[in-house]
């Protein structure tokens, strides 16, 4: 991952405002519903979703710590009870964070990873992105983003890593013809079933 020179602040915001309006159409009985994360309930997913955007958030302002220093474990993150509140207010303190031209300057962290500025808010707008499908999925919903922000985050991911160096991230590449959707390509690109969960989704 090299800096790119490029910063993605309407896109977050406009990534920030469609997790936003998914997990607004999640109902008490969908929590336990699977994800496309392996082992991971949507109630996991929401709960990473808050943790994450707390992270980047402090990674944009350069406040470095606990919530910065540690790679999160997606599957064993606890939702907490007021999340209907605390995950719109977290996504948008993230996009708020990364509006600031400073946030994208200089070196930061995330996941006790130390990159620059640039590079994590971009990871940022992929979190968000990645993360909104996932959630979508789950639901049986569509992620409404424009294509030209699904394509930041596919050239951002492309070409992938060996798996090696991607393991804990992403799954295995998943076949996708070239001239499929951008959102599917995205999916695959990322380890994910561009298709899952191959039908009516199982309680």
């Amino acid at each position: 991952m090299q800096p790119t020179d490029v910063t993605y602040e309407a896109q977050i915001s406009t990534a920030a405002d469609a997790m936003i309006g998914l997990t607004g159409e999640v109902d008490d009985d969908s929590l336990h519903r699977p994800t496309p994360c392996a082992g991971t309930d949507l109630g996991a997913l929401l709960a990473h979703v808050i943790g994450l955007s707390e992270a980047f958030t402090a990674a944009a302002r350069k406040d470095l710590g606990a919530s910065t220093s540690t790679a999160p474990q997606v599957s064993e993150s606890v939702l907490p009870d007021d999340w209907r509140t605390a995950l719109p207010s977290r996504v948008r303190d993230l996009a708020a964070s990364w509006r600031r031209p400073e946030a994208w300057q200089g070196m930061t962290q995330a996941g006790g990873v130390d990159a620059p500025a640039e590079i994590m808010g971009t990871i940022a707008l992929s979190e968000l992105v990645l993360h909104g499908w996932d959630v979508a999925r789950s639901i049986g919903a569509d992620l409404d983003l424009p294509d030209e922000i699904l394509q930041v985050v596919y050239d951002f991911h492309h070409p992938p890593q060996p798996q090696n160096e991607r393991e804990g991230m992403f799954g295995p590449v998943v076949e996708v013809p070239d001239d499929a959707r951008i959102v599917d390509r995205l999916a695959g690109l990322t380890g994910r079933d561009p298709f899952w969960p191959h039908g009516t989704l199982e309680e």
